[in-house]
């Protein structure tokens, strides 16, 4: 009997166990198919965001690509803003010239506003050098951009008024903000740039797109306008002698009424400034564009200059998104050749290339801009609309060139530039020869003008774009005095022009329809 209730306890305790291992198993198979469930779920969700996200091919992501894209933009229109106030003025000078009492002194005038305001970009560059990092260029830009909006704005209602003082009638309105307009703009040269710093490598480029298109956008409109467009009209002109009157026939110069008014003009103009400064709010504000800006958690001590250092790049582990259009070199450890930016370039190239880019805009800004009518009018005025915007277009296409073809060498910028040099002695030559330049009577001739324009302002254009990035990579100081040898460039090539055509005439205008050359 007691073997035999022991022998029943041991089969109710081996059942009990049984039992109890069949539910733990059971519990744990519940458990490991809520956990497969689980995970299923998870990455059912997380496969439906990357199809949304993400391209079937290459595995490009959708959401970066179009916020690049959308940051291209932005910096493209940020870049337009930069010089499209000046460039629009100078373009609609044959229409306001006719109404002010300064007559075609108006261009002279100009020239020497635009020099006085260079104390903008004076005052900056002194901060920057005496107190380096005090200075935040956000605010003066949003200040810039809001006073060419606000100074554009007044021009299209009070560029006509005039006050009387001194020898005569002035027009004190449209002198005055164009002094406000040419800070805004000379001052961007020193403020715009340095803030794209702020931003990945390849938007410099795209920046530098837009400020060329800051001359060729306000030249098209002026074109749609009709700006400039002469017809020649017979008339008649009595001359009395002592032999009797006689009538000489002679031709009168009559300009094309304009398509519509230099207010629609200069409100065109605001509303570019508008736009400026809607894309650099979004640059600097937007939390989708945030992610195109620079990681800036290092620093160094640099010639006592603190620069900014970006420790998120590397060749390695860059996306094709994040890689730069812009092939930069990112080194390890670099022996520093000077003490200037990152010391990559010995003090005799960097005199060089600041050499150069100051030579350069004194050809681009100044010199040759102040002869583009005596060089190109003499042909006619379809040559000189031709080479206008031909030119204007070149600029633009030199920075897509650089883009894709960025050849950093010191050599071929010195080629460049001694080629582009040589186009602008040929067109400083027909300027000085005007009214009666050489192929005069032969279409040859307005072709080589023309594609003379176009060969120099595209090579000197690629450049100043070269010598941007170089700089770029030196840090942030490199490009604020980027920006002052800019100015500096222009303003030398200004003063030096504006004795010789304004004081010493030594070019001579060509009458469209009574001048007769050989």
């Amino acid at each position: 009997m007691k073997k035999r209730e022991r022998q029943g306890e041991r089969e109710t305790e081996s059942e009990l166990r049984s039992w109890y291992l069949k539910s733990e198993t059971n519990r744990s198979q519940t458990h490991t198919l809520k956990a497969e469930e689980t995970c299923q779920n998870v990455l059912k969700q997380e496969n439906q965001i990357n199809f949304k996200n993400q391209l079937s091919f290459g595995g490009v992501n959708i959401s970066a690509f179009i916020m690049s894209l959308f940051t291209h933009v932005l910096a493209c229109l940020f870049g337009i803003g930069s010089w499209v106030a000046i460039n629009g003025m100078w373009v609609e000078l044959p229409l306001i010239v006719p109404d002010i009492p300064e007559g075609w002194f108006l261009p002279s005038y100009l020239t020497i506003i635009i020099q006085m305001a260079n104390i903008g970009p004076l005052f900056i560059t002194l901060m920057h050098r005496f107190r380096p990092g005090m200075l935040d260029e956000r605010p003066v830009i949003y200040t810039i951009v809001v006073v060419g909006v606000v100074a554009t704005f007044l021009l299209a209602f009070l560029w006509k008024h005039t006050l009387t003082f001194g020898d005569g009638e002035h027009s004190a309105a449209l002198l005055s903000l164009s002094f406000l307009l040419s800070v805004v703009d000379c001052t961007s040269s020193v403020t715009f740039l340095p803030f794209m710093m702020r931003l990945q490598p390849q938007y410099l480029t795209t920046y530098f797109i837009g400020e060329g298109l800051s001359g060729l956008v306000p030249a098209l409109v002026a074109l749609v306008q009709g700006v400039g467009v002469v017809h020649c009209k017979n008339a008649s002109a009595n001359a009395n002698f002592s032999s009797g009157n006689i009538s000489q026939s002679l031709l009168e110069t009559h300009y094309q009424p304009a398509n519509f008014s230099t207010q629609g003009f200069f409100l065109f103009l605001s509303a570019m400034m508008t736009v400026c400064l809607g894309a650099f709010l979004l640059l600097n504000l937007h939390p989708a564009v945030a992610r195109e800006h620079k990681s800036t958690k290092g620093y160094i001590d640099n010639s006592r200059r603190v620069e900014k250092i970006d420790l998120s790049q590397s060749t390695n582990n860059e996306t094709p998104e994040q890689r730069p259009m812009l092939d930069f070199p990112e080194g390890s450890v670099i022996k520093q050749r000077s003490s200037f930016g990152k010391g990559t370039y010995s003090r005799t190239e960097l005199v060089f290339i600041f050499v150069v880019l100051a030579w350069v805009n004194a050809l681009t800004n100044a010199v040759l801009p102040s002869v583009q009518s005596y060089s190109c009018l003499p042909y006619g005025n379809q040559a000189y609309h031709l080479a206008a915007t031909l030119s204007s277009v070149a600029n633009p296409v030199a920075c897509f060139i650089a883009m894709f073809v960025p050849i950093r060498s010191l050599m071929l910028m010195g080629v460049l530039t001694v080629t582009g040099t040589g186009f602008g002695a040929y067109i400083m030559a027909m300027a000085a020869l005007s009214p009666c330049p050489l192929l005069i009577n032969d279409d040859l001739g307005a072709a080589l003008i023309v594609i003379t324009w176009v060969i120099f302002v595209l090579s000197l254009s690629y450049v100043k774009v070269i010598i941007g990035v170089i700089l770029r990579d030196e840090g942030h100081s490199a490009l604020v005095w980027c920006g002052a040898v800019v100015q500096l460039g222009s303003m030398l090539g200004a003063l030096s022009m504006f004795p010789l055509v304004s004081v010493y005439r030594l070019f001579q205008s060509r009458d469209p329809c009574n001048t007769k050359c050989p």
